[in-house]
């Protein structure tokens, strides 16, 4: 396959993308086959040619070949779709402070509301097994895919000794919280919010999907169902998607490799980045170049394969 490459304005810079020098995706001309194994299924994946530097250049980056979108091979026996606090987190009206803090949320709820319906029903006709991660209160804590995580996974770990703080410290964090995030004045509206929290209408899991809220517990599932490959969606690929328990850091210290839906996402976005959704776009990147791919959902829905085939 003849791989080209695009022009560099800053969106396309920054599309979506996949990881450069993780093992996991197989391109089958490469091996020398015909044709898809048996336990593989070929979808469009990107990810980023980071080399070579050119040092010819004013900005040595810009000689690398930027962001590639190929045919590649995954396997439907080892990779899992990840939904992960996809939440209801109410309305404006509701908790005013946490949306003034959180203005993501309309963006998640959008995503909720029309791409993850087609996404999850796709994943669900198909070969594919499909995870929660979750968090922020106990309204999971019933679902029997819940508890069958905590069953198999045993007790969790014992929890990192902390050190002690001080009253420098102590003044420096609450100095944060008045005047940075999230404000005082917001406090009460995201304890609220948090207080009711539950699944987003068009992501709560079925009977039999596993749903963890750590790590520990979602590595349990991965290894009963042998998973070495998680593909995630949800919020934020720059936030919880990245650093929560459950998420994308913490699961490649286990081994998986870990992907991303760029439309089944947002990010948490500042004032300089927000009218464009540059972190989105450069959280993408990072998922390209330090965990796994990045897939397009029209792609990925095309591509499943299908238990009824």
């Amino acid at each position: 396959m003849r791989m080209t490459k695009p022009v560099h304005t800053r969106r396309t810079f920054l599309s979506s993308a996949a990881a450069l020098g993780v093992a996991g995706a197989v391109n089958v001309s490469a091996l020398g086959q015909a044709e898809t194994p048996a336990d593989g299924f070929t979808v469009p994946a990107w990810y980023y040619r980071h080399h070579d530097a050119d040092y010819s250049l004013d900005v040595p980056e810009e000689g690398f070949g930027g962001w590639i979108r190929e045919p590649l091979t995954f396997s439907k026996n080892h990779t899992a779709v990840v939904v992960m606090h996809a939440w209801d987190a109410g309305t404006r009206d509701q908790f005013p402070g946490w949306h003034r803090v959180v203005p993501y949320i309309p963006r998640a709820d959008a995503i909720c509301r029309d791409v993850f319906p087609r996404l999850l029903a796709a994943v669900r006709a198909s070969d594919l097994t499909l995870f929660h991660v979750v968090g922020g209160g106990d309204y999971y804590k019933h679902l029997p895919g819940y508890q069958h995580a905590v069953e198999i996974a045993g007790p969790a770990p014992e929890a990192l000794p902390t050190v002690a703080s001080d009253p420098i410290r102590d003044a420096l964090a609450a100095h944060k919280q008045t005047y940075g995030y999230p404000a005082t004045h917001n406090l009460d509206d995201i304890a609220r919010g948090f207080a009711r929290l539950d699944f987003a209408p068009n992501t709560k899991p079925l009977d039999g999907e596993g749903v963890a809220e750590n790590g520990h517990q979602l590595h349990a599932l991965c290894r009963e169902k042998g998973i070495n490959h998680l593909i995630y969606s949800g919020f934020a690929i720059n936030w919880c998607l990245l650093l929560s328990p459950g998420g994308m850091a913490e699961m490649q210290k286990y081994g998986l490799m870990c992907s991303a839906i760029r439309q089944a996402t947002t990010a948490v976005e500042n004032k300089a980045s927000a009218r464009n959704e540059w972190c989105k776009e450069l959280a993408l990147w990072r998922v390209a170049l330090a965990f796994g791919f990045v897939f397009d959902v029209d792609d990925f829905v095309g591509a499943l394969p299908s238990t009824a085939g």
